[in-house]
């Protein structure tokens, strides 16, 4: 009898390990994220600066030189780099795709968030892609959610269709 209640005491354990895990993400965390790829895809900066924090704080790392913007136009210094590199590139039909989020940590008015990302785009007319991660820190104030700051991290890209060597 030892046995088979220690058995149970097993399987209801992995079941309370399971629950926790899938646990789903709250959606309000995640929705300025969503939103602010949404906009970057249709090329609405306004629209992605709603998204992020007006205090003045803001932090992003990108691929892009110089690879760090600080402060409350971050956003806005960042897009014009990235146009800079996209004309000196040749890219063009830049798009972002998120997948689910992959972690969340809430604690209190404080998020931390990491989403797998697609970044596609032709490079001279190359179909190009990148799979990389986001990861983002938002703050909740009395509007919600919203951005505080974000880091890609993503692998060289690739030909779109080649395989990984």
């Amino acid at each position: 009898m030892r046995y088979v209640a220690r058995g149970v005491m097993i399987c209801v354990l992995v079941g309370m390990g399971s629950a926790a895990q899938a646990q789903a993400i709250d959606p309000q965390v995640v929705a300025p994220i969503n939103k602010f790829i949404e906009a970057f895809n249709k090329g609405d900066m306004a629209g992605a600066a709603a998204t992020h924090s007006s205090k003045g704080d803001i932090v992003i790392i990108d691929e892009v030189p110089p690879f760090l913007w600080r402060g409350a136009k971050a956003l806005q210094a960042w897009g014009g780099d990235l146009e800079v590199e996209a004309k000196q590139r040749g890219l063009t039909d830049q798009k972002v795709t998120l997948s689910a989020p992959t972690r969340a940590e809430i604690h209190g008015d404080a998020a931390y968030v990491v989403v797998p990302a697609v970044y596609t785009f032709n490079e001279k007319g190359v179909a190009m892609r990148e799979t990389a991660q986001m990861t983002f820190s938002l703050q909740k104030d009395g509007k919600g959610w919203l951005i505080d700051a974000w880091a890609w991290t993503g692998g060289k890209p690739r030909q779109a269709g080649a395989s990984k060597k």
